[in-house]
């Protein structure tokens, strides 16, 4: 059986979205509590609860993972996680109450479908509600509008969505990836470097590459959308402090570098969390090296399973 990242336990995975103004949201919950970590390599990221995961810092779990579309508004749907997590007494405690610690991302759908209607706190606690083993992919929660390809702008960009990937070795060790895929660049085959998903060529003719058109092209930069990113949780049943829960973190990027070109740029908001429920013993190196290849793996799932909508055609690329 495929393995899958829900295998892990203590781990779920929920969706929500709006399919008419092509936005949602999406949520790891780890009711358990888990090791957290975190790493921005995008120079534009949204973001909530990152400084909290420094190792630097006082709280070690988190009890939830948010990904979600709307740009900065649809981090408000981490507002409708915690009230389902304190309905549940699950958070950190402090007394009359809990906190639940519930770090998140987004990413910027708000060209496509209807930009008036984001992720909310609604979604955010629906998401939880329909958080279970299953984990969906393409055209669903914070992937919802999600594109890829944006260099001669929205007219020409590629359908993108989520993705998910697992693996798990002999000895017990699972590593697993879910990515939200809505990259400034192209999607590309690691092993041929082919173009899978990016700027569809204006002739109709496949794929152009992105960085022949930024050599070619001095304009392409003024074309591009403000916002792009690509978010993701890796999680693993090793037990790991937040140091190298962080490590992993940074670990993982190479994967999500070795797939989309280019990658980490000022356009992007690129951000991958580390979830660690610590189940196992595993050496740190080998998580992170099987955190890049399911984060790989997750982000070609995304453009793969992703599906036309709205005028906005898909890939259709197959595994």
């Amino acid at each position: 059986m495929e393995a899958k990242i829900t295998d892990i336990e203590g781990l779920k995975v929920g969706t929500a979205e709006d399919l008419e103004a092509l936005t949602g949201c999406t949520v790891v919950l780890a009711e358990q509590g888990a090791v957290c970590g975190v790493d921005v390599r995008g120079s534009a990221p949204g973001t909530r609860e990152t400084d909290l995961l420094s190792p630097l810092n006082l709280v070690e779990k988190v009890h939830a993972v948010l990904l979600a579309g709307g740009s900065a508004f649809g981090l408000d749907a981490a507002a409708g996680i915690m009230e389902y997590l304190e309905e549940r007494g699950i958070g950190h405690p402090t007394g009359k109450t809990v906190v639940p610690i519930v770090p998140g991302a987004v990413i910027f759908d708000l060209n496509v479908g209807d930009y008036r209607r984001r992720p909310d706190k609604a979604m955010g606690y629906q998401a939880c509600r329909n958080a279970g083993k299953i984990v969906r992919e393409g055209n669903v929660g914070a992937g919802t509008g999600a594109t890829v390809g944006k260099a001669l702008g929205h007219e020409y960009c590629t359908k993108s969505g989520q993705g998910s990937s697992a693996v798990r070795l002999e000895d017990g060790l699972i590593v697993g990836a879910l990515a939200v895929v809505n990259a400034y660049g192209d999607i590309v085959d690691p092993k041929t470097g082919q173009v899978i998903a990016g700027v569809r060529d204006p002739k109709g003719e496949g794929f152009l590459c992105t960085l022949d058109i930024w050599k070619g092209e001095g304009q392409a930069l003024n074309q591009a959308f403000a916002a792009n990113t690509t978010i993701a949780v890796v999680a693993t049943n090793a037990r790991l402090n937040k140091s190298q829960a962080t490590k992993v973190a940074q670990m993982a990027h190479d994967g999500m570098a070795r797939v989309i070109v280019p990658c980490h740029t000022m356009y992007d908001g690129d951000t991958v969390f580390a979830l660690a429920t610590g189940q196992v013993e595993a050496d740190v190196n080998l998580v992170g090296i099987l955190a890049q290849e399911v984060l790989m793996q997750a982000i070609i799932r995304a453009v793969v399973f992703a599906e036309t909508v709205q005028g906005i055609p898909a890939a259709g690329v197959e595994l």
